[in-house]
């Protein structure tokens, strides 16, 4: 009995010894010398996939530079794994430890803090519409009896259907797998328009066939905070993270990164977004902070 109690004890030192390097991530990649990038295929200049297993943009260079402040602290070269997620599986996959450090374009809110947490707020988005130049559509209001499409997973699909209770209009929401095939509804006609952050809308407008076809219109529908996501309980590794974000504000950096992806011409059809940072990115870099999506509305 005694050996038996004995091997329990063991067995629940060590399952609680791995729990807790699942939640350090410095412990995790020091002994593996790997760390998982979580990386979106279609997210605007925050992320996108240039094909054959490349990803850029403006939230994964802010990764680069979290990475390499990491290598400082573990003493070695990391290797980088790339993981493809979609805006249904981000949060499962950072949970249970596949991904690391996400790095696309996932909105800080008070639901998602409960089962992951976020880095300091370097981009603050306005969720406007995207429709067809000749379309006719200017607000909200002139989507009633439309197609809009959406993303699935996203905020986005909470916000269309308040805004249908709120202003007593009816649509029908048609659901992308992920923001390019959500576009691809619009510009193939089986969307009336698309409603999506406003850089991921401004980004894939960017690198339509025709841009000109394309506009963004309406009041903002909500304003949001996106953040690089990581596993809750690793406050080693979120004040690593956050500290290489202040030190890139402070130093201009983060300016510069903002510039190059949003108001210069882009990789791979060297087209500009065009979307000069908002009033409320600008203050996010002035008072770093984790704030989710709810503190926005409050003002």
């Amino acid at each position: 009995m005694k050996k038996q109690l004995l091997a329990l004890a063991i067995s629940l030192i060590a399952a609680g010894g791995a729990y807790a390097q699942a939640n350090d991530t410095i412990a995790k990649v020091k002994a593996s010398g790997v760390i998982t990038m979580g990386v979106r295929d279609s997210s605007g200049a925050l992320a996108y996939t240039l094909g054959d297993g490349k990803y850029t943009g403006f939230h994964y260079d802010v990764c680069q530079h979290i990475i390499a402040d990491l290598e400082k602290v573990v003493g070695k070269k990391l290797d980088i794994k790339y993981q493809l997620v979609t805006s249904q599986n981000r949060v499962p996959l950072v949970q249970n430890g596949t991904v690391d450090i996400e790095c696309g374009s996932t909105t800080n809110n008070a639901t998602r803090q409960k089962d992951v947490a976020f880095a300091n707020t370097v981009y603050v988005e306005e969720v406007r519409i995207a429709t067809k130049a000749a379309s006719g559509i200017n607000s909200v209001a002139d989507l009633n009896g439309k197609n809009v499409a959406t993303t699935t997973g996203t905020t986005s699909v909470q916000l269309l259907r308040k805004n249908e209770r709120a202003k007593g209009i009816d649509f029908k929401e048609v659901f992308g797998k992920d923001h390019a095939e959500s576009f691809l509804l619009l510009e193939s006609g089986r969307a009336d328009a698309f409603v999506m952050d406003g850089q991921i809308l401004a980004g894939n407008i960017a690198t339509a066939k025709n841009p000109a076809d394309f506009k963004i219109v309406g009041e903002p529908l909500s304003v949001e905070p996106i953040a690089i996501m990581f596993r809750k309980d690793d406050p080693a590794f979120k004040k690593l993270a956050n500290d290489t974000i202040a030190a890139m504000v402070k130093s201009g950096e983060m300016a510069k990164l903002y510039d190059k992806w949003f108001m210069q011409p882009i990789p791979p059809k060297n087209t500009k977004v065009g979307l000069p940072a908002s009033e409320a990115t600008k203050a996010a870099w002035a008072n770093l902070n984790d704030k989710p999506a709810e503190d926005y509305l409050k003002k």
